[in-house]
């Protein structure tokens, strides 16, 4: 049987971000990259349902997008150099780079996580690249407008050619200076599998990502904390879903949470203790280590996991933070201490938020505002499993 869009859907997300890493080594040019292996990808849907998928697509999808992008330099005077490097490397095989990092995904990262970027948009770029997301999905991980994340994509793809920003490797001494927008890719690599249709496939690379990266620079407890947290909420991500629905953490059974990713997670928090350098990644990861350690929401330390949310919002105080603080507190001292502390936040793009309101506005005894606030929810929330949850919740209001 051809293979369709879907069936490809998988090979594109896993092989997208290699073909580009190969290639931009070779031309230097995002757009014309991109552009080349998207057009190498729609030349697959064709080629294949005569021919069937190829043993090595990736390479099948490289050499097509570097023909295709000779192709176009050939009809630009101003692409000659190029052409002329680009030829010379048509051999399906990228030129290894000296450098202390050696995974091609990863050294996508952080050459795109260049200081003459801001830290969002060195962010959203590699998304972009790296994992092929769509303007949209990129949109949707910052909470912000796909115009205005168009436009940001666009403004950095220029600000790269007129600066001339190399893609190259940097050396031991740099790494550091790009360790922020790194860790926040990875973050959001596995934030956007956690909850997209190619979960696992981007779920996976994130946690190896993770691991290289803590392989690379282990004395920087930011990086263990990453790996942490990823792990621990890796643990209880097929928890998250039943028959395609949507399973918040009180509901979950935890029994069918993975007690391996668990106890190496933990083994991790508990070394960043001893550390004593904490960062947001760490404090994150501890939080979801104290939920770990509970056998049932009743039983959680919610004041420990409180305080945890104290010290994340005095180092990043950020609305999503604040929310999840308020829902911290909502457990310790009432729901409507936790309302009054979500009315002031700007999240109203953000369908968590509409649902948490909900949730505390019906346990308050206010349901018709409370229907309100799962109707919004619903109309934003991005899954049909999610919708379904909040018609449900919106159904069992009296």
């Amino acid at each position: 049987m051809a293979p369709s869009v879907d069936d490809l859907e998988p090979i594109f997300r896993a092989e997208y971000g290699r073909c580009v890493t190969t290639l931009i080594t070779a031309f230097g040019d995002i757009d014309l990259v991109e552009d080349a292996v998207q057009d190498a990808f729609t030349i697959a849907l064709r080629t294949w349902a005569q021919d069937g998928v190829p043993r090595k697509p990736r390479a099948w999808i490289t050499t097509t997008a570097r023909r295709r992008a000779i192709d176009r330099l050939r009809r630009d005077a101003r692409g000659r150099e190029l052409q002329r490097h680009a030829t010379a490397s048509d051999d399906d095989t990228a030129t290894e780079e000296v450098g202390p990092v050696h995974d091609d995904r990863l050294r996508l990262i952080f050459t795109c996580c260049h200081p003459a970027l801001a830290t969002d948009t060195q962010v959203a770029l590699t998304l972009r690249l790296l994992g092929g997301l769509r303007t949209e999905e990129v949109a949707r991980a910052f909470l912000v407008p796909i115009e205005t994340m168009a436009k940001r994509l666009v403004r950095a793809k220029h600000k790269i050619r007129a600066a001339q920003i190399p893609y190259r490797i940097p050396t031991d001494a740099k790494l550091p200076d790009r360790l922020p927008g790194v860790l926040a890719v990875v973050y959001l690599i596995y934030s956007t599998g956690a909850d997209g249709p190619a979960g696992d496939d981007l779920c996976a690379e994130a946690i190896r990502l993770a691991r290289t990266l803590a392989d690379l620079m282990p004395d920087e407890s930011e990086v263990a904390g990453l790996l942490a947290l990823l792990l621990l909420t890796e643990s209880r991500r097929q928890a998250r879903r039943h028959d395609g629905r949507l399973v918040l953490l009180a509901d979950q059974d935890r029994a069918t949470w993975d007690a391996a990713l668990i106890a190496e997670g933990t083994a991790i928090v508990l070394g960043c203790v001893r550390r004593d350098h904490p960062g947001p990644y760490q404090i994150q990861a501890a939080i979801n280590a104290v939920h770990a350690d509970a056998a049932s929401i009743e039983t959680t330390d919610w004041a420990q996991v409180m305080a945890l949310y104290d010290h994340l919002y005095q180092l990043t105080p950020t609305p999503v933070v604040a929310l999840n603080r308020a829902i911290a507190i909502g457990e310790v001292d009432g729901p409507a201490a936790a309302l009054a502390l979500t009315d002031d936040l700007r999240l109203d793009g953000y369908w968590p938020y509409h649902a948490t309101r909900a949730d505390l506005l019906h346990r308050l005894g206010r349901d018709s505002e409370a229907a309100d606030g799962y109707t919004r929810a619903a109309a934003m929330a991005p899954g049909e499993a999610e919708r379904e949850y909040l018609a449900g919740r919106l159904g069992g209001l009296s």
